[in-house]
């Protein structure tokens, strides 16, 4: 049978950590949270369900799930967000590849996100297919401040797709997105002019239409009924953000003055 390390970065997560970690004991060998100096009963709740928790000060989303990786006793490891829960079919997919000879370096997993109560089945929401269990021997995270994401090393690696869902329990409320959004498209933009961006004013002018037509309408959020729309237009609304604010930094960046 082959072992798993589950891993998991922390901040303050006593609402969702014990759903999550509910959800993936039956599959992990080991549980490993890399914790932000968490204020809440994130600890105990870890600590409850016999995880080995690691305190490290927050730097980046890479260099956190690079840690928690590095922690992981065994080769195989399955990177779970504490607002995450496998799926009943997924366990069993999980169970199953741990018990049969595996023929891939990794494997993506079909993500969806609850948003308010409501599973959100377009808006450009889903299908995510996301790699979150992969041999650790065989890539790296890889990404700026945020959007981390895991790469095969090796133009011969292979990925597969395991079957179920990873379930996504993202905001309880508007208001919980639209402070996410500040967070994101600040440390997006951030990213952005460091890595020597600038925006133009046609493209914050375009973009954000663009972006909310394609949402709304090419990805069939309108389906998704009010808060298809909601998430539609929050997303025009945060492409706006880290534009303008890229637009900003960058003309700082020149002028030598600190962002």
């Amino acid at each position: 049978m082959t072992p798993i390390s589950v891993v998991l970065i922390t901040f303050n997560e006593e609402r969702n950590l014990a759903r999550c970690l509910e959800s993936v004991k039956r599959v992990a060998d080991e549980i490993i949270v890399v914790d932000s100096l968490s204020t809440d009963n994130t600890v105990a709740i870890a600590e409850s369900f016999g995880a080995k928790v690691y305190h490290q000060h927050f730097t980046n989303y890479v260099e956190q799930k690079k840690i928690a990786t590095q922690y992981a006793s065994h080769d195989w490891v399955f990177s779970v967000d504490a607002d995450e829960a496998l799926s009943p079919e997924l366990e069993q997919s999980i169970q199953q590849f741990k018990m049969a000879s595996y023929s891939f370096n990794a494997y993506k997993i079909s993500r969806i996100t609850n948003y308010c109560g409501q599973w959100i089945k377009h808006s450009g929401w889903y299908p995510d297919r996301i790699t979150r269990l992969f041999n650790k021997t065989g890539g790296a995270w890889h990404g700026g401040s945020v959007h981390e994401h895991w790469e095969l090393n090796g133009e011969q690696a292979k990925t597969g797709q395991l079957k179920g869902h990873l379930l996504h329990y993202s905001f309880s409320s508007i208001s919980e997105h639209v402070k996410k959004l500040d967070k994101y498209t600040e440390l997006g933009a951030r990213d952005a002019v460091d890595r020597g961006k600038d925006c133009s004013v046609l493209k914050l002018f375009v973009g954000p239409r663009w972006n909310f037509f394609q949402a709304y309408i090419l990805q069939r959020g309108i389906l998704d009924g009010y808060y298809g729309y909601v998430i539609c237009k929050l997303h025009e609304y945060s492409s706006f953000a880290k534009y303008a604010k890229i637009r900003q930094y960058a003309r700082m960046k020149r002028k030598g003055q600190h962002y």
